[in-house]
């Protein structure tokens, strides 16, 4: 492949109105709806994920402090399974589905057929700002739309390089990148798109939806919460802890589906703080973990200070960085166990009960996602039956989020809609109904003017 420098993102006014007028033109000339087109986009997405594999890793240490495996792992390597699943799946997702008609409508033959949307915008945060744009925009281009893309300003050497390699390796009169922060995303809004699909916060969030509803802009939300672990009595306490600890460390626990709190039941709960610390150490975790920006390890550190709990390790917090915190029992009623915590502290809170765990769960938000470790299968069906939450994971942690198969999106304030494999294909498409009928037959009862008879053959119909 022959690359070209092209411009860097779109950032005045003008600029991103230029972008989406393009784009349209391009939508228009109908060049994104064979088959060819999208499976072709689809592999040079991944072959920009491994050629370019070193300048993303770069970045991401960069802008995170993200270590290369961690950014191949968590940023890198998703991606480029989202599409090959959907390059193996997209023709059957394709297929008109046939629907069966009632009765009075027979003769005749129904069927829903996909047709993309047109131009459609994915704003992305700044935790994950390479899968977490990218995911989305497999499907967005699988349904064969036209993509503007949004990296966070948190992430400005990510957003750089997004800006620089998506035209050179996909269509460039059908992506565009937008730079910039809140005024360049409310100016995105103002293009009027075909739908939006924005990860982040609830606040922010709120922004989004107001900037996208003066033109009716659909919105897909995947947004967060206080995602609980519950570990049972009967629970493998030496996996838990050692599966915890591994997810809460993950980019320092800047992760929106990052176990935020664990609720374990007070007879194992000393065996399971002893194996979380144990776990700690043996992953290296135990050291000053990099966060975003000085004003989150200020954050984090209000929160430490604030949560009136028994510290069982770390508490440090300096600069840009934090230590992995486990807090055991903190105060209910602090901000650690009502915030979100978006960093490397987890709360440990004792239960007496199952039924204790659940009602804790439930007197708050709906989460994004809720972990369960336990070994009886009463236990596991109470909870999927008595919580509602966006997903769920049993006996371990996080991995639903690398399942295409499986819808990933909340409910509630967690997010609206869902996206990944074959949900991300529909939530880029239009499901059009269409309906055919023969010239003939064509019996006059179904017309005016109507009569006894007539009435009786269109009430037995009907």
């Amino acid at each position: 492949m022959t690359l070209t420098k092209p411009p860097t993102g779109a950032r005045s006014t003008e600029d991103i109105a230029a972008a989406v007028r393009r784009l349209r033109a391009t939508y228009r000339s109908r060049r994104t709806r064979p088959i060819e087109w999208r499976l072709g986009q689809l592999e040079a997405l991944e072959q920009l994920m491994t050629e370019r594999e070193k300048d993303f890793v770069a970045a991401l240490a960069t802008d995170l402090g993200r270590n290369p495996v961690d950014a191949w792992l968590a940023d890198l390597a998703p991606v480029v399974t989202e599409s090959k699943y959907a390059r193996k799946h997209l023709r059957s997702w394709l297929r008109p589905e046939k629907s069966k008609l009632p009765l009075v409508l027979q003769p005749g033959k129904g069927w829903v057929q996909r047709e993309p949307l047109g131009v459609v915008g994915i704003i992305g945060p700044w935790n994950y700002p390479v899968f977490l744009l990218l995911s989305p925009l497999v499907g967005a281009i699988a349904a064969g739309n036209c993509s503007v893309i949004k990296p966070s300003e948190h992430t400005p050497t990510v957003s750089a390089l997004l800006a620089e390699l998506l035209p050179q390796y996909l269509d460039p009169d059908t992506i565009a990148v937008v730079e910039g922060g809140a005024a360049e995303t409310q100016d995105l809004l103002d293009q009027a798109l075909d739908h939006v699909l924005f990860t982040g916060g609830p606040e922010i969030a709120k922004a989004i939806l107001a900037g996208a509803a003066k033109h009716l802009t659909p919105v897909t939300l995947e947004l967060g919460g206080k995602s609980p672990v519950i570990v049972a009595d009967d629970a493998s306490v030496k996996v838990a802890a050692r599966r915890v600890a591994w997810a809460k460390s993950l980019n320092s626990g800047q992760t929106c589906i990052a176990p935020d709190y664990v609720l374990v039941d007070r007879s194992v709960r000393d065996e399971f703080v002893s194996e979380l610390e144990k776990a700690i150490t043996t992953f290296k975790s135990d050291g000053d973990l990099p966060l975003v920006h000085e004003r989150r390890a200020g954050r984090i550190r209000e929160l430490i200070a604030g949560a009136n709990g028994r510290v069982v390790r770390g508490g440090g917090v300096s600069g840009k960085t934090a230590q992995l915190t486990v807090i055991v029992d903190p105060d209910p009623t602090s901000d650690l166990m009502h915030e979100e915590i978006f960093g490397p502290v987890l709360p440990i809170v004792s239960v007496d009960s199952l039924d204790e765990a659940i009602g804790r769960i439930n007197a708050g938000d709906k989460p994004l996602a809720l972990y369960l470790f336990t070994s009886s299968r009463d236990t596991e069906r109470r909870v999927l039956d008595e919580v509602s939450n966006g997903g769920t994971v049993i006996n371990h942690l996080i991995y639903h989020v690398l399942a295409p198969g499986l819808p990933f999106g909340g409910v509630g304030t967690s997010g609206s809609g869902a996206y990944h494999g074959r949900w991300g294909f529909e939530t880029f498409s239009h499901r059009k109904a269409v309906l055919r009928k023969p010239a003939k037959p064509d019996p006059s009862f179904v017309y005016p003017p109507y009569n006894a008879v007539k009435e009786r053959i269109l009430r037995a119909l009907f």
